[in-house]
């Protein structure tokens, strides 16, 4: 008889009851289940976590070093390349980039890179552009919108 999934069996002792502890006496792990009497291994939280049985737990022996800025600019970087899909004569904003697809979640600026080819006119506002894509953009026809007052950079 060929072996298919329909007719598998687990051998013999392959599974086990659980052990139900603190059942009465008599069940040879009754009163304490096993963990003897009293002190941190008898109770029900047991270890704390990282606890490294009094010595300085290694997250306060590693040096802190440099400095997290706790207020992060978010920005959102879109390459030139990827306005290649608007039509050309298209006013692109950040309205449009996120119908689009191209700005997704929350951004404090947008900032647009030269990586790729531009080849259509287009009108593009954003917060800030880097040399090359501003060029790119000029020399396809288009203008380049600094929004908030910032330079080019």
């Amino acid at each position: 008889m060929a072996n298919t999934l329909s007719n598998l069996v687990k051998p013999a002792g392959a599974t086990k009851e659980k052990t139900r502890v603190g059942r009465g006496p008599g069940s040879g792990l009754g009163k304490t289940s096993g963990r003897g009497q009293k002190g941190q291994y008898a109770r029900s939280r047991g270890f704390k976590p990282h606890f490294e049985g009094g010595q300085t737990p290694l997250h306060r022996r590693m040096p802190k070093r440099g400095f997290k800025n706790p207020f992060p600019t978010k920005v959102a970087e879109i390459n030139v390349g990827a306005l290649e899909q608007f039509e050309a004569g298209t006013k692109v904003n950040e309205t449009v980039l996120r119908e689009a697809g191209l700005v997704k979640g929350y951004c404090d600026k947008i900032k647009i890179l030269g990586n790729g080819e531009l080849t259509k006119k287009l009108t593009v506002e954003a917060e800030s552009f880097s040399k090359s894509a501003a060029e790119k953009i000029a020399k396809a026809g288009g203008t380049v919108s600094v929004l908030g007052g910032e330079e080019a950079n």
